[in-house]
């Protein structure tokens, strides 16, 4: 990695933004990695809290990358996610930052069946896609770009432990569209190293959709947990298509 891109902010140190900081340290980036409370167990760690619209922050890391790893919480009417994004790209600015990447999600498409690419337009027609929407214009309007990612696997976060035991409001033959943590974090490195030739948005997705019902019976099997119960048998393929990445020179490594 080239020492003209060693340095990266991460707002969201959580279980995938802390992930990203350690993996960057090991390569010798410089690193900080922010929390809303200002008590830090690692030296890279920072606050960056947005409460009743005062900034109170401790990142001064210049000519940086920027990742945002902090997740929307769409289902929170508390929740100031637009406005803590709006006041970090500010900040981003008057740091200087090299780029600035969100971590979407590919809960921005429709959930009907179909297959879904970066093309594909976005119909907004329930609360979850409204907001994911409009903070990935919020920051491509800023000249960033956007990394859409299926759901997340990887330690401590293992999918049979999640649904075992548990009715599960969808089709048993709907297919999954998942990605490993580990991934995600080099998917979001050949991002920042070809920043001035790649697309300004791609989905993170494995290339592997099985359905639900085999995905989560193999999981709940490893875990030794009890089978999820789906709403229906229907047949309803929602695919999201993550292979344009790949033209950067990534491939995905981790199975899901």
């Amino acid at each position: 990695m080239e020492d003209k891109i060693n340095k990266l902010v991460v707002l969201g140190a959580g279980w995938l933004g802390h992930a990203l900081c350690l993996s960057a340290k090991q390569v010798s980036w410089q690193v900080q990695g922010t929390h809303r409370s200002n008590e830090h167990k690692y030296d890279f760690e920072r606050q960056f809290l947005l409460k009743d619209e005062q900034l109170t922050h401790q990142i001064d890391l210049q000519d940086a990358y920027w990742v945002c790893a902090i997740p929307p919480r769409s289902r929170h009417s508390e929740s100031n996610y637009p406005e803590t994004l709006t006041a970090a790209l500010k900040l981003s600015k008057t740091l200087n930052a090299k780029g600035f990447l969100l971590c979407s999600s590919t809960g921005v498409y429709d959930q009907e069946a179909g297959v879904y690419t970066e093309s594909n337009d976005i119909s907004c027609t329930n609360e979850r896609q409204i907001k994911l929407y409009e903070a990935e214009e919020q920051v491509l309007s800023q000249d960033g770009k956007v990394l859409r990612l299926a759901g997340l696997l990887g330690p401590n976060r293992e999918p049979g432990r999640f649904v075992a035991g548990k009715e599960l409001n969808t089709s048993s033959q709907q297919v999954v569209n998942m990605v490993h943590q580990q991934d995600v974090i080099n998917a979001i490195f050949a991002v920042i190293e070809h920043w001035q030739v790649g697309q300004n948005i791609y989905n993170v997705v494995n290339p592997s959709h099985p359905t639900k019902a085999d995905y989560y019976a193999e999981k709940c099997v490893q875990h030794g947990g009890e089978l999820p119960r789906f709403t229906s048998n229907d047949k309803a393929e929602r695919k999201v298509v993550g292979s344009a990445i790949e033209a950067l020179g990534f491939s995905y490594q981790y199975g899901i």
